[in-house]
This record gives structure tokens, C-alpha cells and sequence, in this order.
């Protein structure tokens, strides 16, 4: 649901504000799994979470992605080329530019405090983590490269997926869907997201990143029907991060995964663009941009049950027989979360999304808001297909 927007927020970090609203508590989830009380005993309260957030407007491209810092009180927001750092009353404390790659889906790591998002400079055949320390952003205008504020991590196994010559001619065609390159249709990387390991709950041992593929849209192929997540542990990951230099991009990462899994969805466009853990159903959420293969419902967001367990099988429509670990796709339905999704463990949840407004100056720019959804439950039978999501403030 778009929020129509009848003030254009500026640049000094002039935003909207919601008063507050403290989400009910919820003693167990859907999956049986506890939910997490509002603050530990002896530690002081969370801060209250407004229904809607503003990210502000700026001269980026649109917004990809956006992480809260609940214990902290902050929202960090990914417009593409900067990442925006605000308080959960949308005043801008500060801000990371400089970026001339695609910065997309961002994460909280709850273990180290710090943002995790996806990095790509496709030409430059260099894909990343990038890792923001978000206690050092603290003013607008901080340089990605100069300031200490961000450190990077390679990822070699996207590099040889994206890079793959599939057609054998011995020459890679480069950054563009219409050739038979690319290995499982591989553009690049952007839902990342924290949490269990699939067919785990929350809390069952240690929580790993999973980093999913950006996929072309091919119509003509039939080895791009699934959505590629891999996992890594990152609790040794200091040993790979540098400072990003983007005219001598690095080459600093781990030399293997820790798994790489399969969900069959059929073809998306540009892939998984948020990925996000839920702890109150136990659930994975993969939201997209839908699909224009025939044969394929083309939904813009899928289930994975985290509570099953992942199978060898085959992955289906390979140019050669391969098996690899399948994900099970529980549900497919029509929803938004391309532009942010964040589960808040309660069942409920800040959708993002973002809009084009153009100020008295003549300058257009994208607008970042986030507003909060509730958990309705999952349908079943004829409306199956109905998204289990409502919004918290409807109008």
C-alpha cells in the first residue's frame, strides 16, 4: 500500500514523524517457537516503534532495502548509490555516499551490532558484502572509501556464477540477460538477511548470513527457475574485510560457502530483492519482481519453510544433470517488500517502500517510508493466494 506523500521531506533531514505505537506482546508464534519479550529483565526498555517511518527524499536511484537497529533506536535505509542512517522519528543522523556501484538489501548482524548489505560493480566483475559501522555515521555526507565507516568482503563463488561462459564460445558476454552466460541466470547478488540454518528456529544454533542472486529475466532459458541463496558463517569474517577502493576493487574473501541451496519459483525479474527471517512463523520471506515466464504463477513474494529440512534433488532445467540442497517453497502470492521488509518477531512487520517526488527546485528524488503490517495468518483453500499480511494503519 502507497502512502500518498503531500510534503516533500528535504535534504537537511526536514521528515515525517508518527507518534509511537508499542506492538502488542506475544507469548508464542505460529511455528511454536517463543517470541522475544519486549526487553531482557534489568535492561531498559526498547524503544516504541511507530506504525509508519520516513526515510527521506534524496537524488539516488530507489530504495533497495532498509535494517533496524531496534536496541539502538535507528533505520538504516539503502538508496542504491548511499546508505541513510535515521532515528526512529525520521530525523537524518547521518548518511555514507560515494557509492557508484548498486548497494541493495541491507541486515542487522544481531551478533556484532553492525549493517550488512549487498554490493555490486558488475563491470568491474567484483561482488561484496559490505559491512557499515553504523556507531561511526554520524553526520550527512560521510565518504564510503575515506571515512572509516564501511568495510568490504568478496565473494569469489557469485563472481564464477555471474561470469560463467554457459554457451562454451570462450568469451563472457557480459552484464546483459539475452545470452545463455551466466550460470542459473546469474546478475549479481541482493536480498541478505541473518537467522537460523534452514530447517532450524531462531535460537537453534548459530545464525549465518544467507546471500541470494540477483536473476535476470530470460524467457527463452529454462536452467533460471530458481532463486540461489548461499550461506556463510561470518564469525571469522574480519580476517577478509578491507576499506573499499573502487578504482582498484579488492580481492579479499572466503574461498568457499557454507552451503548453497535451491528454491524452484520459476523465472523473477533481477531475482530475490529482499530476503528476510521471520522468527514468529519460523519462516524465510523472498519478495520480488514478478516473473513474465508462461507456465509459472509469477508471484512477487514467496514462503520457504524454515521449518523443512533441505533435500538433495535435482536442480531442474540445467544444461547438464545437477543436484544441489532444494529449498521447500511453501506459498506464493501477490505482495510488496521489494523496496524493505524487516520482521520485528512479533508478528509484525515494516514493509518499505518507495516513491519519485519532485520539489519546488525542479530536482527529482526517491522518497524511502516504511509502514507496519500485522500477521493475519496464512489462508488456505481458495484463498490461498491472498497475501497474510494487513496493515496496521489502513487509509
Amino acid at each position: 500500500m502507497k502512502r500518498q506523500l503531500a510534503v516533500l521531506a528535504t535534504l537537511s533531514g526536514l521528515l515525517l514523524a508518527s507518534a509511537p505505537a508499542v506492538a502488542t506482546p506475544v507469548a508464542s508464534s505460529p511455528s511454536g517457537a517463543p517470541v522475544a519479550p519486549a526487553h531482557a529483565p534489568g535492561r531498559p526498555p526498547l524503544p516504541a516503534l511507530p506504525d509508519e517511518l520516513n526515510g527521506g527524499a534524496w537524488p539516488t536511484s530507489h530504495l533497495q532495502g532498509v535494517a533496524l537497529d531496534r536496541e539502538k533506536g535507528y533505520m538504516y535505509w539503502s538508496f542504491t548509490q548511499m546508505l541513510v542512517k535515521t532515528d526512529l522519528r525520521g530525523k537524518v543522523v547521518g548518511t555514507v555516499e560515494g557509492l557508484t556501484g548498486h548497494l541493495g538489501d541491507l541486515d542487522l548482524n544481531p551478533r556484532d551490532g553492525r549493517v550488512y548489505g549487498s554490493l555490486e560493480y558488475k563491470a568491474e566483475e567484483a561482488f561484496y558484502i559490505a559491512i557499515f559501522d553504523g556507531s561511526r555515521i554520524n553526520r550527512v555526507g560521510m565518504d564510503a572509501e575515506r571515512d572509516g565507516v564501511m568495510t568490504t568482503v568478496y565473494l569469489p563463488e557469485v563472481v564464477e556464477d555471474f561470469t560463467a561462459d554457459m554457451d562454451g564460445d570462450g568469451h563472457f558476454d557480459g552484464d546483459t540477460p539475452d545470452t545463455a552466460d551466466h550460470r542459473y541466470g546469474c546478475s549479481g547478488i541482493d536480498g541478505v538477511a541473518f537467522g537460523p540454518a534452514f530447517g532450524k528456529r531462531a535460537g537453534q544454533g548459530k545464525d549465518t548470513l544467507k546471500v541470494a542472486y540477483g536473476i535476470y529475466s530470460n524467457t527463452e532459458r529454462t536452467d533460471n527457475d530458481h532463486q540461489v541463496i548461499l550461506e556463510y558463517d561470518v564469525t571469522s569474517w574480519r580476517r577478509y574485510e578491507r576499506p573499499l577502493s573502487q578504482t582498484a576493487p579488492h580481492h579479499s574473501g572466503p574461498s568457499r560457502v557454507d552451503g548453497k541451496f535451491f528454491a524452484y519459483t520459476g523465472n523473477t525479474r533481477y531475482g530475490v530483492q529482499n530476503l528476510e527471517y521471520d522468527p514468529y512463523t519460523g519462516d524465510w520471506f523472498l519478495a520480488v519482481y514478478e516473473g513474465a515466464k508462461p507456465g509459472f504463477p509469477n508471484y512477487s513474494f514467496f514462503v520457504i519453510d524454515g521449518s523443512a529440512r533441505p533435500v538433495t534433488g535435482e536442480i531442474v532445467g540445467q544444461p547438464e544433470r545437477e543436484r544441489g540442497k532444494l529449498l521447500k517453497v511453501a506459498d506464493g502470492f501477490d505482495f510488496h517488500g521489494q523496496y524493505g521488509l524487516v520482521a520485528l518477531g512479533d508478528g509484525t512487520y515494516y514493509v518499505a517502500d518507495s516513491v519519485r517526488v519532485v520539489g519546488p527546485d525542479g530536482v527529482a528524488r526517491q522518497e524511502g517510508f516504511a509502514e507496519k503490517y500485522r500477521w493475519t495468518g496464512r489462508p488456505s483453500g481458495a484463498e490461498r493466494t491472498t497475501p497474510p499480511f494487513s496493515p496496521v494503519v489502513d487509509g
